[in-house]
């Protein structure tokens, strides 16, 4: 799977990617420097396996570079973060999954 063309929304406070003419997206609430992602939103037409783990690790990219914490608080981002220990350095400090 090539790059993902992902918007973010910052109206409805969303990241969001066209996928087989629907919507996938992250929602988030910015707050402090921190962002708590919480909920994470893939269409049921959705036949690609990989495509939510290279959805939300692609968002980490644009969320590290805005250098801002990530809070999250819906359960498929905190099992990709213990699945993936190279982005327990976004969380803040002192917080563990």
């Amino acid at each position: 799977m090539g790059n993902l063309i992902i918007n973010d929304n910052t109206f409805l406070r969303q990241f969001e990617v066209e996928i087989e003419k629907d919507l996938a997206k992250i929602e988030y609430a910015l707050q402090d420097r921190k962002i708590f992602l919480t909920k994470l939103i893939i269409p049921s037409s959705n036949s690609n396996p990989d495509f939510e783990e290279t959805f939300i690790r692609e968002v980490f990219e644009i969320i590290k570079e805005k250098n801002i914490r990530i809070m999250p608080t819906s359960p498929q981002i905190r099992k990709f973060i213990k699945k993936h220990k190279e982005f327990k350095n976004l969380l803040p400090i002192g917080v563990r999954l």
